[in-house]
Parts: structure tokens; sequence; C-alpha cells
């Protein structure tokens, strides 16, 4: 009996000293979801940059320039004079429009107001594209630029005025630029 006690016993220790094992997943995600968002957002810049160029090309008379973050613009009024331009920690003010690249206006300077920003430094709701923008501008100078929809409004768009995945266009003018002590 003993005997048996002892064998017993020695089992259930090494069973308990076992060490667990890791669940394994019901199902197995293949990565094919991210991989298909990928193209589809691939194919949806394509086809919106493809509208802006449409619409720069029926725009001849103005000269473009690409922007390194992925929009285009184009001086209304230019300082060719000074050489401040906005940077991380600026006090900026400025106004600006949203419109349809067919000029319709969805929201307007009026409805914006007089915007103030600390640059790349405020959680203020502005675009990516308005605050690529800004560092561009000096004071005093008028900039309308052409945004993909990742630059602007995206997937969720303006409720009841701007569809998702829209480009646009917005006139910027920068009002006035208060570099802070460590700039």
């Amino acid at each position: 009996m003993f005997r048996n006690l002892l064998i017993i016993s020695i089992l259930l220790s090494v069973i308990a000293c076992k060490s667990p094992e890791a669940r394994r997943p019901i199902k197995s995600a293949s990565g094919s979801f991210i991989k298909e968002s990928v193209e589809r957002n691939k194919k949806l810049i394509e086809e919106e940059e493809a509208l802006i160029a449409t619409y720069m090309e029926k725009e001849d008379t103005i000269d473009y320039i690409a922007s390194e973050s992925g929009f285009w613009y184009y001086y209304n009024v230019q300082d060719t004079i000074s050489t401040q331009l906005a940077e991380l920690g600026d006090d900026v003010t400025f106004t600006y429009d949203i419109k349809h690249l067919d000029g319709e206006t969805i929201l307007s300077e009026t409805e914006n107001g007089i915007q103030k920003y600390k640059v790349d430094q405020t959680n203020q709701a502005l675009i990516s594209g308005i605050r690529d923008g800004i560092k561009l501008m000096k004071a005093g100078e008028t900039i309308t630029f052409l945004f993909p929809s990742h630059k602007a409004y995206g997937y969720y768009g303006i409720e009841n005025k701007l569809g998702t995945n829209v480009p646009v266009q917005s006139t910027v003018t920068l009002k006035s630029i208060n570099s802070t002590e460590n700039n």
C-alpha cells in the first residue's frame, strides 16, 4: 500500500510540475486583410492623384509646385523679400477655406474664422495638409493648396458637407508669425 501511495505521489508531482502549454488560436489570420488594405489605399491615392493632375492640366496658366509632403500648391500672393518661415513652436495666425476641386465652397473663410496655431505643438483640429502647408509660408503670403484626401479629411470627410476620400483645395493666408523664445 505504501508503495502504491509512493508511486501515485511521484506521478502527481511529475504531472503538477509540467509547465503550462500555450493555447493555440482557433482561427489563424493570414495577414491578407492588411495586404488588401494597403493595395486599396495605393489604388485610391493613384486615382486621387490622377484627378488632381487632370485638374492642374485644365488650369494651365498656373504653375503648381509639388511638395515633399504629397500635395501641390501655388502662390496667390508671394513675399520674395522676407526669409522667415513658420517653424516648430511659432505662434501663427491665419485664415483658410476648403473647396472641392471644382471650386464649390465646403467651408468658407468666414465659417472657419481667424485661426491661431502653435506650429506642430497644438492638438488643434487642422488637417495635416494645412499643418504642413503653413510651414512653407511667410507672413502675408496666400497659397492655394491641392490636397489628396489622406492630407485632408480622408475616410471621415465632413458630416453633411464632404464625403469620404475626396481631394480638396484650400486657400490659406498667413497673417502673422510670432517666433517663440526658442526660435
